[in-house]
């Protein structure tokens, strides 16, 4: 009797994935049994170069860098927007990229880890961080040095309450905290002046 059952589901699985393909506004890729789904075409900036894609519409600013473009610095953590650690900036503003859509970033500026200072010269950020080891795994450092650069671009860099306050969408499960905090307000004064 198992048998059977098996059996069956093995031979309508196959039609069962056309079905929902149709239902859900997919097409079947050319009969080799996998769904694709609508694509469009998106255009954006990413660390200062264009870059034009088809992608479907589903696809995550945050898969889009790292799967599409191979720019692995973003990380994925928590996937809901919870972590920070997939922060990038889009128009110059913080923003978690596992929220966003690619397809949102249509005409935008959006900039990664990668587009933030460089081997042969580091960010102010970057500096401050290995100064004061404002990282201990870190995994949630990049998506940490780009919300302190925007903390501070913002003006919200002005003492230790408001760097925490402003920094708290970034989580550290290292609890690197003081020397992220101290690490910040060291680069806001240097950027300064």
């Amino acid at each position: 009797m198992a048998t059977v059952r098996n059996e069956k589901a093995q031979r309508v699985s196959g039609t069962d994935r056309i079905a929902s393909g149709v239902v859900a506004g997919c097409a079947n890729d050319s009969g080799s049994g996998s769904i694709t789904g609508p694509r469009r075409s998106v255009r954006m900036k990413v660390n200062g170069e264009s870059v034009a894609r088809e992608v479907e519409p589903r696809v995550t600013l945050l898969d889009f860098l790292r799967d599409r473009l191979q720019l692995t610095g973003t990380k994925k953590g928590c996937n809901e927007g919870a972590c920070g650690t997939c922060t990038v900036l889009i128009d110059g503003k913080r923003m978690n990229s596992c929220l966003t859509l690619a397809v949102q970033c249509e005409g935008r500026e959006v900039t990664t880890i990668e587009g933030i200072g460089s081997l042969e010269r580091l960010h102010s950020v970057q500096e401050a961080f290995i100064d004061h080891d404002a990282f201990q795994c870190g995994y949630c450092t990049p998506g940490q040095i780009v919300s302190a650069v925007a903390c501070i671009a913002e003006g919200h860099a002005t003492d230790a309450a408001s760097v925490s306050e402003w920094m708290s969408g970034n989580i550290c499960r290292c609890a690197a905290y003081p020397q992220i905090t101290a690490a910040v307000l060291d680069a806001a004064a240097k950027m300064k002046g």
